[in-house]
C-alpha cells in the first residue's frame, strides 16, 4: 500500500517529466536556437550567390556563416535557415516579403570535424558540436527508459524501482544542460572565429529558451521521485521492525 503522499510525488514528477521530454522533443526539432538579425543587404552582396553558397556548398563554416551573418539566419541542431528577398535578386530597401529557406544536418554531417579559417581542424568545437546534438538524445533515451522502468514497477506493484527512475531523470537533467551549455560556447567560438560583423545582432531563440527550461523541470520530477523512493523505504523500514517487535 502505497502513502498518498508519496502517490502524489509520483504523479506530479510524472508530470514534470512528461512536460520537460515534449519541451526537449520541440527544441531539438526546430531552428531557433540561435539567431541573427542583419541590417539590410548593400549593393554589394549579391543575394543569389550568399543564397547557392548557403543552400548548395560543403557543409563548412567558411561556406555558411556569412550567409548566415548577412541574411538574418537562424541556427538550430539539425537545421540552419535564412531569410531572402522574394521578388528579386537584389535587395531593395524597404522589401518586407522575404522567404525562408532551410537546409538540415544529416548523420554524417553532425561528426564531420569542425575548420578554423585557416583551413586546421578545430578539436574544441568539433566535440562541443558532436555533444550538443548527441546529449540530447541521450536525455531523451533516459526519459524514456525510465518510463518504461516506472511502468514495469506499477505491473509488478513494487515501490523500489522509483529510486533508479530518479537517478535517470538527474542524469537527463545533466544532459540537458550540457546540451545548452555545449550549443552556446560553440556559437560563441563560431562567431569569434569567423569575425560576425559588428552590425549584425545575435540573440538567443526560443528553441534553446525551451531546452534550458526542460533542464529544471528533469531536476525537480528527479528530487520527487528520489525523495519519493527515500521517504517510502524508511517508512517500510520502520514498519517492518514494529511488526517485527
Amino acid at each position: 500500500m502505497v502513502d498518498n503522499r508519496y502517490a502524489t510525488a509520483l504523479v506530479i514528477g510524472s508530470v514534470l517529466s512528461l512536460l520537460a521530454a515534449v519541451y526537449l522533443s520541440v527544441a531539438v526539432g526546430t531552428q531557433h536556437w540561435f539567431q541573427y538579425n542583419s541590417p539590410p543587404v548593400k549593393q554589394s552582396y549579391n543575394i543569389t550567390v550568399l543564397k547557392n553558397e548557403f543552400i548548395d556548398g560543403d557543409f563548412v563554416e567558411k561556406t555558411y556563416s556569412k550567409p548566415l551573418f548577412r541574411l538574418n539566419g537562424t541556427l538550430g541542431l539539425w537545421w540552419m535557415c535564412i531569410q531572402v528577398s522574394s521578388r528579386s535578386h537584389w535587395f531593395r530597401e524597404p522589401d518586407p516579403k522575404t522567404e525562408t529557406h532551410c537546409v538540415s544536418f544529416t548523420l554524417p554531417q553532425q561528426f564531420q570535424a569542425k575548420l578554423k579559417p585557416q583551413d586546421e581542424e578545430d578539436l574544441l568545437r568539433t566535440y562541443l558540436w558532436r555533444c550538443q546534438f548527441l546529449l540530447p538524445l541521450v536525455s531523451l533515451a533516459l526519459v524514456f527508459l525510465s518510463g518504461l522502468v516506472g511502468v514495469c514497477a506499477c505491473l509488478c506493484r513494487s515501490f523500489k524501482p522509483t529510486l533508479g527512475v530518479g537517478v535517470l531523470h538527474f542524469i537527463a537533467g545533466l544532459c540537458s544542460l550540457g546540451t545548452v551549455c555545449c550549443f552556446w560556447t560553440g556559437v560563441d567560438l563560431l562567431n569569434s572565429d569567423y569575425n560576425k560583423p559588428q552590425e549584425v545582432d545575435g540573440s538567443v531563440g526560443w528553441s534553446l529558451y525551451l531546452a534550458l527550461i526542460s533542464f529544471p523541470l528533469q531536476m525537480m520530477a528527479a528530487a520527487l521521485f528520489l525523495w519519493a523512493a527515500r521517504s517510502h523505504h524508511k517508512h517500510y523500514t520502520r514498519i517492518t521492525a514494529y511488526r517485527v517487535a
